[in-house]
């Protein structure tokens, strides 16, 4: 079984926060070539970094590190898949389930997860909710 990260498990793997010993403990327990990000997540997860950085939650030299060790997974656990022009039609129709009250980098995760038949793993509990009555079947680590 395949699983899409998405970034709030890699940046709880990679930074300390209250759910990093369990990110890398279930990283750590997956097979080699079953875990996915996307483009999309890459570019989260710096944004994420820098605003960490910004507030005060992490140094230079920790963003470095984090930003390294995100290389290194890139490279050994991660495929990554690129994000096309039908995953932002398909967020846009996730998105229009209003009740749901998905944000559009969420629906973008779902969207990809669902083309690749992929189990959309988050911590965001908003997410692991919506994913299913979209027919994307998802996870807490």
């Amino acid at each position: 079984m395949t699983h899409y990260l998405d970034t709030a498990v890699i940046v709880a793997a990679l930074t300390v926060e209250p759910g990093t010993a369990r990110a890398q403990a279930w990283i750590a327990a997956q097979p080699t070539g079953e875990l996915l990000i996307s483009d999309w997540v890459i570019a989260e997860f710096s944004s994420a970094l820098s605003l960490k950085l910004r507030t005060g939650q992490i140094d230079n030299q920790l963003r470095t590190v984090a930003s390294a060790a995100f290389s290194r997974f890139c490279a050994s656990r991660f495929a990554v898949l690129p994000v096309v022009s039908g995953h932002f039609r398909t967020a846009a129709t996730f998105a229009d389930h209003h009740t749901l009250g998905l944000r559009a980098g969420d629906a973008l995760h779902l969207a990809i997860a669902s083309e690749h038949g992929a189990t959309l793993c988050s911590f965001d509990r908003k997410l692991v909710e919506a994913g299913p009555a979209l027919g994307v079947p998802t996870i807490t680590p």
